[in-house]
């Protein structure tokens, strides 16, 4: 009789358990807000997500692709989202605007952005100091594209409004754009940059895709593509931040080792732009740009904040926490797994 009595206390108490555990993550379905999920900016999210990686750690990710990363931000700040892939310059920004938004895991060490000129302008426009009058195109003003060309106009001696910005999105309404004379230049990401070279449609004026590039802009790294939380959120829902930090951390890790193939295959067909060639060795252009650790430095945050600065000058440095832009807690605990 006793016997019998344990085995229906022990029966009861396996589903009883599965529930516990289950309800460790706090919130399981969450939404994700990002600004142009097709572009390698942004694989790590697709990977995460085409690998089952979210699954695994008991989370069901709706993801809603803006376009670009300023309308991300906005989502969630907004509330209309839980968690963005985005900028991490986003960080540094809200925090001078009294919004407390903590970046959690990088998943990009470099912006992956290329300043590029139309061939029809190749002739006037040779460098950075000649895109005074151009009309610039970026994914959408307010975002990271935008952000970069105005750094690197002002370094010039020139500023914002000493060119025009279009939003051009963040695939092949881009290439349209170059392809059609709307935009002499362009401030954009692969596999757009790509697509673009081996049409023959673009001279590339700064690449930052690679350390060499990188490091000639801004004198070493400067984050890019990080995943961001309100810290309100973190603090209430600190399982599925872990959680989600553990999804992306094994994505990197798997892209670090991953075969320029193997990642093609990973990501839906249309984002190879009608060319898995091309989207191949526009993975390989990038290569370089990817965390492998999700680490942000103080110097990387330095530099980052040295560009928000330069381009909105009402920014006031003295001002900006750098610890409170990244939370590296997470992140922690996901490597010691």
């Amino acid at each position: 009789m006793k016997m019998r009595t344990l085995l229906l206390a022990a029966c009861l108490l396996i589903p009883a358990l599965g529930a516990a555990k289950a309800g460790e993550i706090e919130k399981p379905n969450l939404t994700l807000g990002v600004g142009g999920k097709p572009l390698l900016y942004y694989l790590p999210l697709t990977l995460a997500e085409r690998l089952g990686y979210f699954k695994e750690e008991g989370l069901t990710v709706e993801i809603n692709d803006f376009g670009g990363g300023s309308k991300s931000l906005q989502a969630l700040i907004g509330g209309s989202v839980d968690a963005v892939a985005g900028a991490y310059e986003h960080t540094i920004r809200m925090q001078d605007k009294k919004q407390d938004i903590r970046a959690v895991i990088d998943l990009g060490r470099y912006p992956g952005i290329v300043v590029g000129v139309s061939k029809r302008k190749a002739d006037t426009i040779k460098s950075v100091a000649d895109l005074k009058g151009a009309k610039i195109g970026v994914t959408a003003p307010g975002s990271s594209t935008y952000i970069l060309v105005q750094y690197l106009m002002m370094k010039n001696g020139m500023s914002a409004d000493d060119a025009s910005f279009i939003g051009v999105g963040s695939g092949a309404s881009a290439v349209a754009a170059m392809q059609k004379g709307e935009i002499d230049a362009i401030s954009h990401l692969d596999p757009v940059i790509s697509k673009l070279q081996d049409m023959g449609e673009l001279k590339i004026l700064v690449d930052t895709r690679t350390t060499a590039g990188t490091e000639a802009v801004f004198g070493g790294q400067n984050p890019a593509a990080v995943l961001y939380f309100k810290e309100s959120f973190i603090k209430a829902n600190p399982n599925t931040v872990q959680a989600m930090t553990n999804a992306f951390y094994k994505t990197l890790k798997w892209l670090e080792k991953a075969t320029p193939e193997e990642v093609a295959a990973a990501v839906p067909q249309e984002y190879w732009l009608g060319d898995k060639a091309l989207y191949i060795k526009a993975f390989n252009a990038s290569r370089e740009s990817y965390s492998t650790d999700g680490n942000i430095n103080e110097a990387s945050m330095k530099s980052a904040l040295n560009l928000i600065t330069t381009t909105d000058p009402k920014i006031d440095p003295a001002k900006i926490d750098l610890s409170k832009t990244f939370d590296g807690s997470f992140l922690a605990k996901a490597k010691g797994q």
